[in-house]
């Protein structure tokens, strides 16, 4: 059944007179980020990793793995850039990873706007190997490659200059899925927040019964099957392993 109906202007209610009210909302724009602080460095790309270091005569060693054990104590905070790629376990880098950074990172970036740095010496530690089907005995075998080793905790590469963080954060994170090892791409304020609730966990914590706790006490006996590295550092490293979830 046809019903007559008013137009919308002239709908009761609409506003003085039958007439709607024009209203404007008043928006609020984010204000851009301030660069006024930034220092760009003479090169902005990375510089090439020398794969062999430059001394007469390197001595072989063995692997000594607790290199990688345990959290970093150098280069976990940024000195020059904003973002960069943190890494969340031990492992060692060679030289390919070295160009897989320096080549993902330089195609990617805009010299002009952004620079990176790197944060990990060159590769300076030999890693030995015998040939395929060498017998067994005959000493330790010749120099194959060198590595740098990395601890949890530990940057890689920084990035700066005038770039926000979504800019950055595609290429970091797609160098940090091709480490041998966990690593993430993040920005200076969001290792700060990371920190602090990793330290709200540690204070709110509801559980009485830590790893602390239990290793102090001795409980059932567990001192005599622990390690010193796992009374060191509290059982929250694993070998190379970061075990984020313990508290």
């Amino acid at each position: 059944m046809w019903r007559w109906r008013l137009p919308g202007l002239l709908r009761p209610g609409g506003g003085p007179g039958g007439v709607t009210v024009p209203r404007a909302g008043l928006k609020k724009y984010k204000l851009p980020p301030d660069y006024s602080g930034v220092t760009f460095p003479e090169k902005t790309k990375l510089k090439f990793m020398e794969k062999v270091p430059a001394v007469p005569k390197v001595r072989r060693e063995p692997r000594r793995l607790w290199d990688i054990r345990g959290p970093s104590r150098v280069g976990t905070e940024f000195t020059q850039g904003q973002y960069g790629i943190l890494a969340l376990g031990g492992g060692y880098l060679h030289w390919g990873h070295f160009e897989m950074i320096r080549l993902t990172i330089g195609r990617d970036m805009d010299p002009r706007s952004t620079f990176a740095v790197w944060r990990v010496p060159p590769p300076t530690k030999p890693v030995t190997r015998k040939s395929l089907g060498h017998r067994m005995g005959g000493g330790k075998g010749p120099v194959d490659h060198y590595v740098t080793a990395v601890k949890s905790g530990r940057l890689l590469v920084e990035l700066g200059g005038r770039c926000e963080f979504e800019e950055v954060k595609p290429f970091l994170a797609q160098v940090a899925a091709k480490l041998p090892f966990p690593a993430m791409a993040v920005s200076r304020e969001g290792l700060q927040e990371m920190r602090r609730k990793e330290e709200e966990r540690k204070l709110n914590n509801q559980n009485p019964w830590t790893f602390e706790r239990v290793v102090t006490a001795n409980m059932l006996g567990m001192r005599k099957y622990l390690s010193p590295y796992d009374l060191r550092l509290q059982g929250r490293y694993w070998g190379k392993f970061f075990l984020r979830h313990r508290v």
